[in-house]
C-alpha cells in the first residue's frame, strides 16, 4: 500500500490507543484475566521485540496500568501496537487475547490475502474500505467463515450461526455454537402424529373392550396432523 497513507492511518490508531484509560467502566481498558494470561501476553511482546519488530505503543510501560499491577490490583497491560517486519512472528500468527494490535504493511492486495489465508485458523476475517469493488475482491477470496466489511468482529446476526470454516483449526465437529446449528445439536426432535376423526365417525367406529378396533364401514375422512 501507499506508505504515506498507511503511516497516517497508523499514527491515528496509535493516538487513539494511547488515549485509552485504564479502568472497568465503559470505554476503558480493563485488566487481563489472570497472571498466566499476563505472562503470556508479555512474552508475545518481548518475542516480537527480539525479532526486530517496532513497538509503536508499549503497554508494559504505561504508568496507570503499571501502577495498578504493582499495587496488587490485578494484572494490567496497556494498549500495545507492534509493527512487524516479519509476517511469521508469533504475535502475527496466534490469538493473544490481550490488548495487543499486530500491524504488518503489505505491498499488494494479493500479499494481504496470502498472509491471511496461510494461517491455520478460519474463524473470521475483515476488510476496511470505502470501495465496494475492493470489498467484493477480498470477501470472495478470504478463507474464513465469518467475513466483515468495515466491521472488526464480524459476528453474524440471527438466524446465522457463529462458527469457523471446515478444514481449519477454527471448526471442530458438525455444528456451529449458535443459530440453527446449536438448536439442532442441543435439541431432541419429538414427533407427534395426531388423528382426529370427524364426530360422526367417532360414534360409528371405535375400540372394543379387548383393544381391537371396529369400523362401521364409513370411509375414513379423519384429519392427520404432525408437529415437532
Amino acid at each position: 500500500g501507499n506508505s504515506a497513507e498507511s503511516q497516517l492511518l497508523l499514527d491515528k490508531v496509535v493516538e487513539k490507543a494511547k488515549a485509552a484509560k485504564a479502568g472497568t467502566g465503559g470505554g476503558c481498558v480493563g485488566p487481563v484475566i489472570d497472571e498466566v494470561s499476563y505472562t503470556k501476553i508479555m512474552r508475545y511482546i518481548e518475542e516480537a521485540e527480539r525479532s526486530d519488530a517496532k513497538i509503536l505503543l508499549d503497554g508494559r510501560q504505561t504508568n496507570d496500568y503499571l501502577e495498578r499491577t504493582t499495587s496488587g490490583s490485578g494484572f494490567w497491560i496497556g494498549p500495545t501496537i507492534i509493527h512487524h517486519m516479519n509476517s511469521t512472528d508469533a504475535a502475527m500468527k496466534h490469538e493473544i487475547f490481550g490488548p495487543v494490535l499486530s500491524v504488518y504493511t503489505v505491498s499488494s492486495w494479493q500479499e494481504a490475502i496470502d498472509i491471511e489465508n496461510n494461517n491455520p485458523f478460519g474463524n473470521a476475517a475483515c476488510v476496511y474500505t470505502v470501495n465496494g469493488g475492493a470489498a467484493d475482491w477480498f470477501t470472495s477470496r478470504f478463507r474464513a467463515a465469518m467475513l466483515g466489511v468495515n466491521i472488526g468482529i464480524p459476528v453474524p446476526r440471527e438466524p446465522f450461526s457463529f462458527g469457523g470454516l471446515y478444514g481449519t483449526q477454527s471448526k471442530y465437529g458438525d455444528m456451529d455454537i449458535t443459530g440453527d446449528g446449536a438448536m439442532e445439536f442441543f435439541s431432541n426432535r419429538i414427533k407427534i402424529t395426531t388423528r382426529w376423526p370427524f364426530p360422526a365417525e367417532a360414534k360409528e367406529g371405535g375400540v372394543t373392550e379387548n383393544g381391537t378396533s371396529h369400523s362401521s364401514g364409513v370411509v375414513d375422512h379423519a384429519n392427520f396432523a404432525g408437529r415437532m
